[in-house]
C-alpha cells in the first residue's frame, strides 16, 4: 500500500509527483511548491498569486462543511 501522504501535486498541471527530490521546485509565501518540469514552474512563477488562491479555494471547498459558493466576493 502506498503512503499518501508524501505526495506533492504540480499546481500548474495537476500532475501527482510520488517522489519530489530532484524536482524543480519554489518557495512561495513559506510554502514550498513542487513541479514536474522547469516549464511548470516558470509558468507558476509568472502567476505564483493566481495558482495559490486557486490552492486555498480548493482546500477550502474540501474543508468548508454545508453548500460551498463560488464566485468572487
Amino acid at each position: 500500500m502506498k503512503d499518501v501522504t508524501k505526495r506533492h501535486l504540480d499546481p500548474v498541471c495537476g500532475k501527482h509527483l510520488e517522489a519530489p527530490e530532484g524536482r524543480p521546485s519554489t518557495e512561495y509565501k513559506k510554502r514550498r511548491y513542487f513541479f514536474c518540469s522547469e516549464r511548470c514552474r516558470t509558468a507558476f512563477e509568472r502567476q505564483a498569486e493566481r495558482f495559490r488562491m486557486n490552492d486555498l479555494a480548493r482546500a477550502g471547498a474540501l474543508l468548508t462543511p454545508g453548500r460551498v459558493r463560488w464566485g468572487i466576493a
